[in-house]
Order: structure tokens, then sequence, then C-alpha cells
């Protein structure tokens, strides 16, 4: 195996959540995404709850997160392939891509949602929608450093949020009522020049941002 061959490959942590999001998908459809989930999926990835415990101390919501990331990652990879030529026609083709990445699961990505909720998933949740709006403008090119970088990502969370909620519940052909709301919602993240100098005026007076914008930027630590 080739150095760049044992880099790249995903760690047995990661392979574990992999196969507990695969085994948990089907039921989390129906039963949510619960301990009983996890259990049910543990056994039918044939992993102990030792191991379990060890790869999702969070329980549950270490398997949501898996799942999300995954199809973030999905969700880049064909983001990529298929450019766009307009900023506008980016992000909303981009957010639609990644909305795509949950057909087939509608169910369960409706139950994570709810989930994620729960007083001790907001955070969680929260950052997660910022990861993925985070790889949404990476993906068609961005290349801002300043408060514009924050500004963008903020707003495009809000814009994904929102739309999600509508795709969920959207049973139009071809998802209309979704790409509707979406183009709607576009002109809020099209503002960003405003917003940047809103946000920079603001942060001026905010304690240890430098520190938490890293945090944002490159993602919190989690344990392996």
């Amino acid at each position: 195996m080739t150095a760049k061959a044992q880099n790249t490959a995903p760690s047995r942590a990661q392979r574990a959540r992999e196969a507990l999001v695969d085994a948990a998908l089907p039921n989390a459809a129906f039963d949510g995404w619960s301990e009983h989930t996890l259990a049910r999926a543990a056994e039918e990835a044939g992993l102990s709850e030792g191991e379990v415990q060890l790869y999702c101390p969070a329980g549950i919501l270490d398997v949501i997160e898996t799942w999300t990331r995954r199809c973030d990652a999905q969700a880049r990879v064909e983001i990529e392939a298929n450019p766009a030529n307009r900023i506008r026609d980016k992000v909303s083709q981009a957010v639609l891509i990644r909305l795509a990445q949950y057909e087939g699961h509608e169910e369960a990505a409706a139950r994570a949602r709810a989930r994620l909720l729960l007083p001790d998933g907001l955070d969680r949740g929260a950052r997660l929608v910022w990861a993925t709006s985070h790889m949404i403008w990476s993906a068609i090119g961005d290349k801002s450093t300043d408060a514009n970088f924050y500004s963008k990502r903020a707003i495009l969370s809000g814009v994904y949020a929102s739309t999600f909620a509508i795709w969920l519940e959207d049973d139009t052909e071809g998802r209309t009522k979704t790409t509707e709301f979406l183009d709607r919602r576009i002109g809020n993240v099209m503002q960003f020049e405003k917003v940047k100098g809103q946000v920079t005026k603001l942060t001026k007076s905010l304690p240890g941002l430098p520190g938490l914008m890293g945090d944002l930027r490159y993602g919190f630590r989690r344990a392996r």
C-alpha cells in the first residue's frame, strides 16, 4: 500500500461509523434516530457495545453527523463536476444537489432533522448546517478570506435550512415548490457586500472572535 493510499484510507473508527449509518438508515425512517435504532444498527453491523461507545461517544448523534458529512462529501463531487456560470445559478444548483443526496431517505432525513432540534442536538445541528454551507461555497470556488467568508456562510446556512424544510414536505413533480422557494431566497444570498460591511462593524466590538471564527472555518475538533 502506498503512502498516499495509507493517508486517504478511512480509519477503523470511520469505517465503523459508516457501517452504523448503513445499518441505521432503514430503521431510522420508521423508528427515528434513537438509541434503540443505534443498538439495532450495531448488532447488524457486527459491532460490540464497547466499540459503539468508543467510536460514537455521543451515541446516535454521531451517526447522524456521519451521514450528514457523507452526504456533503458526495454532493461536493457532483457540484464540482457540474459547474454553472452565474454565481446565483451556482449557489442554487449546489443547494439542490446537496438536498438530492437525501432522495430515497426522505423520512430518515426528516427524523434526523427532528432529532437535531432537540436540546442536546441543537449545537451539533447548527454546526452541521454551517459545514454544509461551507462545503457549498468551497465547491463553487469561493475564495473569500475576510468577514465576507463568514457572512456568506451565515446567510446560506439560513437559506439551506429553510429550503431543506420545504424540500422534506414537497410532493410536487420535480420538486418545483422547492425550486421556486429557493429561487426567492437566493436574493438574500446575493446581498453579501451589504452584510459584509455590517459584520465588519459588528465584529470590532466582539471579544475573542478570531478563535471562534477559526473553529467555524476549520471545524471543531472531535475525538478519534
